[in-house]
């Protein structure tokens, strides 16, 4: 019988561990996810690097990996100070590590460095898959297409009650140097961080409920670092805010920032306190329109009654005129009358020494209306003869 060759299990991992630490005998850079990361309390990092399909997300490779206390306390805070956000499940990174094989634990990986930058341009991959998705599938304008009332007063407001921003937009809007007023309800949601997205659509579905209470939702977050803005550009977010049943005003960065969730929005405005401005210039102007009405109006008002009065003044003058013209076509006409009267004045011919003779009280012209015996008056200008007919000499 053939004699087999054995080998002991400590002797078989020293084999493994050889070949294996051998062939890596330098570090290497390493690209990977980060599926679980746990700090001790003695200071050394405990973290699972995993690989995932890029189609399926199915898992194809899962290692653990550790930084070492006097590692870790210098890799952490220089990665968060590059990309304003802390190390945690969920990030790509690229991590230099040296391949270690134990006995007792098996194959780990022990890490030395990192580099930010990939985390950032990886994120940055995504957000621009994200908004090539979001175009295919038509959300970009859909919101815009809601109409934002003239002057939206009642404001539903997403964002952290601590939030600086939130409390600038509030002060801002209560401040106004015109006394606008506003109606604020926030829904406190987190604004930061990998469960941000979540919890934004749960603040949203809040507000959807009473929807016919409000006139927009304004999403408000005040600007941090690149990574800390992350979850604004995630797809889920996007799709709520574009198919939301109100208008959605975002003003969630600085002046540099522009996320997915700003491109899908009804109105974008760089910050919290420029999106206060931006309502009360919008009340400002229509308030501006009102006086500008107020003052046509008066001006019309005006301008109506100073026409009305100079037609009434013509109205008088001619009326006037009418009056005047009337009297003189009055006196004339009482002075021809009253010329009339002297012609035929009896007492006019009396004073020119003509005579009238009357018989029975009434003047007669003619001397045969006289017979011999008939008792006559003949009127003087300076008195009356009464006298009897003795006799006719006619002509």
């Amino acid at each position: 019988m053939e004699e087999r060759k054995t080998i002991g299990l400590a002797a078989l991992q020293e084999q493994v561990k050889k070949t294996l630490e051998g062939a890596f005998f330098e570090t290497v850079w390493l690209q990977a996810e980060i599926s679980e990361l746990k700090q001790n309390p003695s200071g050394h990092c405990y973290i699972t690097l995993v690989e995932k399909d890029p189609e399926s997300n199915a898992l194809l490779a899962k290692a653990p990996a550790i930084a070492w206390a006097s590692s870790w306390r210098m890799i952490r805070p220089y990665f968060e100070s590059q990309t304003g956000r802390p190390l945690e499940p969920g990030l790509s990174v690229l991590v230099r590590v040296q391949v270690s094989y134990s006995a007792l634990y098996g194959l780990s990986l022990v890490i030395y460095d990192i580099d930010p930058s990939f985390t950032v341009g990886e994120l940055e991959l995504a957000r621009q898959r994200t908004i090539a998705r979001l175009q295919e599938e038509g959300m970009f304008g859909m919101n815009a297409l809601l109409p934002l009332p003239a002057l939206p007063r009642r404001l539903a407001v997403i964002s952290s009650a601590t939030a600086a921003g939130y409390r600038d937009f509030c002060r801002h809007l209560d401040e106004n140097e015109y006394g606008f007023r506003f109606r604020l309800h926030l829904f406190p949601a987190l604004m930061q961080g990998t469960e941000a997205p979540a919890s934004i659509i749960a603040a949203l579905d809040a507000v959807a409920a009473e929807a016919e209470s409000f006139d927009a939702v304004m999403i408000l977050r005040g600007g941090g670092g690149a990574m800390d803005l992350v979850c604004f550009d995630d797809y889920d977010l996007a799709v709520n805010v574009a198919q939301f049943p109100l208008p959605v005003l975002t003003a969630i960065g600085h002046d540099h920032d522009y996320h997915v969730a700003d491109m899908v929005a009804h109105t974008h405005v760089k910050t919290p306190t420029a999106l206060a401005d931006w309502l009360i210039e919008r009340f400002a102007g229509e308030d501006w329109q009102v006086d500008l009405l107020q003052q046509r109006l008066h001006l019309a008002v005006r301008a109506k009654a100073e026409a009305q009065r100079g037609v009434l003044e013509s109205v008088r003058l001619r009326i006037a005129h009418a009056v005047e013209l009337r009297h003189g076509e009055a006196f004339h006409a009482l002075d021809l009358l009253q010329q009339r009267l002297d012609a035929v004045n009896p007492q006019r011919a009396l004073d020119r020494g003509f005579l009238i003779a009357l018989k029975n009280g009434r003047r007669t012209a003619s001397a045969a209306a006289f017979a011999p015996g008939d008792r006559l008056s003949l009127l003087f200008r300076d008195g009356t003869v009464e006298a009897e007919v003795s006799g006719i000499d006619l002509k």
